[in-house]
């Protein structure tokens, strides 16, 4: 194929990688925002801008797990090592968009926050969605891994997808109207989840193109 050695180069690159990278970036991402924040950059509203920043990070680490498979089967990129950093630090964005929901915004009022889950759909979404992620969270290391077996761990950790279509649908209804980015994330949402049905996954027997 035409892109073939392009995708060997971006391997080899991948390859001296570490996967702690993620983290790093994740973490610099998450006190830059913060420092922007109290340094009155966010303006008028840093409360706000602060959660909604960290929202919308954590929804493109996770649409960024959720395509390594089918970057991996349809363009032959191998991002593989990156998927459990990527999902941990999705988890760490969305753990830090709840705090300064509960801490900064609601001010700890846990009455007005249960009324506010129950009664708002886009918050209920939410919360639905990181109750999912916790579960993956907590199992992503070798040990619960090998503890529940192959199996049962690649089931449990399917609850990514709805997940993901709850967190996108959360981030369309927090705009409200009709907004062409957040539709955009629900579109790539939906589509990254359809590669992964079998009428779409390219056919392994299938022959190479040729050049």
């Amino acid at each position: 194929m035409a892109t073939a050695p392009v995708i060997t180069r971006l391997n080899r690159l991948v390859r001296r990688l570490p996967a702690w990278a993620v983290y790093a970036v994740t973490l610099a991402l998450v006190g830059w925002h913060f420092q922007q924040a109290l340094g009155g950059h966010y303006r008028p509203d840093p409360v706000r801008r602060l959660e909604w920043e960290y929202g919308l990070l954590a929804l493109q680490l996770l649409l960024l797990g959720l395509a390594v498979t089918p970057l991996r089967s349809f363009a032959g990129l191998n991002l593989m090592k990156f998927r459990r950093a990527l999902g941990l630090s999705a988890f760490m964005l969305v753990s830090a968009h709840l705090a300064v929901w509960v801490a900064l915004d609601m001010q700890w009022l846990f009455g007005q926050m249960l009324s506010d889950i129950v009664k708002r759909p886009y918050i209920t979404f939410g919360m639905a969605s990181f109750a999912l992620m916790v579960p993956l969270a907590v199992t992503s290391n070798n040990a619960l891994m090998r503890r529940l077996g192959a199996a049962r761990w690649r089931r449990l950790h399917r609850l990514v997808y709805p997940l993901a279509l709850l967190a996108a649908v959360h981030f369309v209804w927090v705009r409200k109207g009709v907004q062409v980015e957040p539709l955009v994330y629900l579109g790539l949402t939906i589509a990254l989840l359809a590669m992964r049905l079998p009428a779409l996954r390219p056919s392994k027997r299938q022959p190479a193109v040729q050049n």
